[in-house]
């Protein structure tokens, strides 16, 4: 399997974006075709692994569609405030949370009320998005306030300090940047039934070589059509936000699917996607360094020489 490049230097150099193409192309010939948990079916491949190097602000945004990026940066944003309900988004434009709180409405409620005017009751009421517009402790709730439980006596427990899982890894980079133990993990297996959607994106680890800072992000469960772009884009910008807070350079982004899969739904987007031709070398410019980690906010990002071909749209599975 190709690997990314540090730079498009030559005609015989592959695209870093042909790993991409690749796996898609080699899950749609030679996928298992199986039944899902959504009905729709797709074809799957177990174990893909890509590697992108983030050196010289390089940043694995896709060309060949046009990837919303601040939507995968407003989206991190929300995980790092330990957010789970989907307003804050709504308020800002961004949709991609929206389909499974109203799922859950109108399987609850028995009423029809369509995706559009649900979106604009969490945007203009606030006490039913409390009520509605919550995922339970998805992502940035077991990020920065993973719960803990302590002896209360007589066979009881209480409720103890949340564990900030990001502050405890920008901690021991600084402190111990040989450890092995850099990582932050989503999958609270006593809080999974609990989830609208149990962490797709559920484990990273971060690495410190010299004076780079690299990132493996483990996905056990990838739709490699809609979200495994915005994924590589999400993993790419928290390893620069928290390489600038310690004070290291970017190393490599190193992405590893478990089920790794494209829907049958897709088909109209993977044949237009693999007919097309990536090219160009987005960068992701930090303006400014904040004081945490915490404390970024979307105009502290800038994507530039990005010259992306059209968006290609598809249906989400929920």
């Amino acid at each position: 399997m190709a690997t990314a490049s540090p730079a498009n230097d030559s005609a015989d150099t592959p695209h870093w974006e042909r790993q991409y193409l690749d796996l898609m192309r080699r899950i749609w010939e030679e996928g298992d075709e199986r039944v899902d948990r959504t009905g729709i079916g797709t074809r799957s491949v177990f174990g893909a692994t890509l590697r992108f190097d983030l050196g010289n602000d390089r940043v694995p945004l896709i060309t060949t569609k046009r990837v919303y990026w601040k939507t995968a940066a407003r989206e991190m944003l929300w995980f790092l405030s330990g957010e789970t309900n989907i307003r804050p988004l709504v308020l800002q434009g961004v949709k991609i949370w929206n389909e499974w709180p109203h799922a859950r409405y109108v399987r609850e409620t028995g009423e029809d009320l369509d995706l559009d005017a649900f979106v604009e009751r969490i945007r203009e009421d606030e006490d039913f998005a409390r009520e509605w517009g919550d995922l339970g402790p998805v992502y940035g709730k077991q990020w920065v306030d993973w719960p803990t439980y302590e002896p209360a006596g007589e066979g009881l427990y209480r409720r103890g300090p949340g564990i900030d899982q990001v502050s405890g890894v920008i901690a021991s980079l600084r402190d111990n940047p040989g450890s092995r133990r850099h990582i932050v993990e989503g999958w609270n297996v006593a809080e999974l039934d609990r989830m609208a959607l149990p962490p797709c994106h559920k484990t990273y680890q971060f690495h410190v070589a010299g004076d780079r800072l690299s990132c493996l992000l483990y996905q056990r469960s990838c739709d490699v059509a809609l979200g495994l772009p915005f994924n590589l884009f999400g993993a790419a910008l928290l390893t620069r936000m928290i390489a600038q807070q310690v004070g290291l350079e970017p190393g490599h982004l190193v992405w590893s699917g478990g089920d790794t899969h494209l829907y049958l739904n897709h088909e109209h987007l993977v044949t237009e996607q693999l007919s097309r031709e990536p090219d160009g070398e987005p960068r992701l410019i930090l303006q400014r360094k904040p004081p945490t980690i915490f404390d970024y906010a979307i105009g502290d990002f800038e994507v530039v020489d990005y010259t992306p071909q059209a968006p290609i749209r598809a249906p989400v599975a929920v």
